[in-house]
């Protein structure tokens, strides 16, 4: 670890508080139809974000799998007891807790909303002890994609310390020797032929001394890929990226489609479907279009490559997915405000010169969310994020 670094600002403290999601109320008040359309987007959700470990740290698979055997395999009270057998003080114990909370509610080893990284306040010797003499030594790869990851686990060695570009940061949305340059470059390259870079990742190679640019996008249909040539570099499209992944949440959207309460829903659904398999943009925007329609449902849904925040160049989005009921009290004071927001706006502290010339209702409701798998929930969402629909 270098000197330089306070370790304290990238371990999570014991006293870190769990907020506890409660849909109780609003899950009670769906119809049977309901939440089975509410079931299977959630398990489409979840299986879905296994792709932002995949997106974040090279390590991040690994300690997921990990993780998930260590406290899966036995009951936990019986891992606490081999944790302090092997040297676990009380406040270790809770300090792997609180590390394997924190791992799975930012989805990796990085914070979701900080883009700095996230090391036990144990060490990984103790862990390490742990993990060998648990029941999850027994599982195949346990042991072995522990010792792959036990060193970086703990590091913080400059360059590992957040989220970026090479030598400066993490990423697995670009191979370590992407610059910003190659990023603008292969920015200019989507836009001279009309393609988004949203669920894709870059990586790039030497070939015979010419560089060759390999974008991969997420499908799960694995294809032949598409070569172009591109000022003085070469590249190439790939589908295929995560593709079991992806594959799974088509499953689970195809299963979806059989609870739909309308024919806006089923459609969004099945146009998600379509994206999921062969990659394509343009599917998704179908679907948002379906889902702008589809005005004040009883379950409300949004999923796909959302979010750009920890793509460092800010171009690729990390898989996201939500399902939450509508809480019809709270919504009806927000409709209130949408109902009387022309008027609102003029007593604003501003101009009309900096609002647009005509005031776009938007359908504005409080939801108690379900499920939602991503690397952070925030207070409140304005999607979808495509200028092209949202503007119009």
């Amino acid at each position: 670890m270098s000197s330089t670094v306070d370790r304290s600002l990238f371990v999570l403290p014991n006293e870190s508080p769990v907020c506890l999601l409660d849909c109780t109320d609003a899950f009670k008040g769906l119809t049977d139809q309901e939440k089975k359309y509410a079931h299977y987007i959630s398990k489409a959700s979840f299986d879905g974000a296994l792709s932002v470990f995949l997106q974040v740290s090279p390590e991040s698979p690994a300690i997921f799998y990990v993780l998930y055997h260590l406290f899966k395999a036995e009951p936990i009270e019986t891992l606490k007891q081999k944790a302090l057998t092997v040297g676990f003080s009380e406040d270790e114990w809770t300090a792997l807790l609180v590390y394997t909370a924190g791992f799975y509610a930012n989805s990796g080893n990085y914070k979701g909303f900080g883009d700095s990284k996230i090391v036990p306040h144990v060490e990984t010797s103790k862990i390490t002890e742990l993990v060998k003499t648990s029941a999850a030594s027994s599982i195949p790869g346990v042991v072995e994609a522990w010792s792959a990851v036990e060193a970086v686990v703990g590091s913080l060695d400059q360059g590992q310390i957040q989220l970026g570009y090479g030598e400066e940061g993490v990423t697995c949305y670009h191979s370590d020797n992407v610059t910003q340059e190659d990023a603008n470059k292969i920015g200019r390259f989507f836009k001279a032929y009309n393609m988004e870079q949203w669920n894709t990742r870059l990586f790039k190679e030497n070939c015979d001394g010419k560089v060759v640019y390999r974008v991969k996008v997420a499908s799960s249909e694995v294809g032949a890929s598409k070569e172009h040539a591109f000022e003085d570099s070469t590249v190439i499209i790939e589908r295929g990226d995560y593709a079991p992944i992806m594959g799974l949440v088509q499953k689970w959207l195809k299963k979806a489609t059989e609870s739909a309460a309308n024919d806006n829903q089923k459609k969004m659904l099945l146009k998600y479907v379509e994206h999921f398999g062969n990659g394509e943009i343009s599917a998704h925007k179908d679907g948002s279009r379906y889902w702008i329609k589809d005005v004040g449902p009883a379950i409300e849904s949004y999923i796909g490559f959302i979010e750009n925040y920890r793509d460092p160049a800010g171009t690729r989005s990390e898989f996201e997915g939500f399902v939450a009921a509508v809480n019809k009290e709270t919504s009806k004071k927000f409709q209130a405000l949408v109902s009387r927001a022309e008027e609102i706006l003029k007593r604003l502290p501003w101009g009309a010169a900096y609002e647009k010339d005509a005031f776009l209702k938007p359908d504005f409701t409080a939801l108690d969310v379900i499920a939602f798998g991503s690397s952070g929930i925030p207070s409140g969402i304005n999607i979808p994020n495509y200028d092209d629909i949202r503007q119009k």
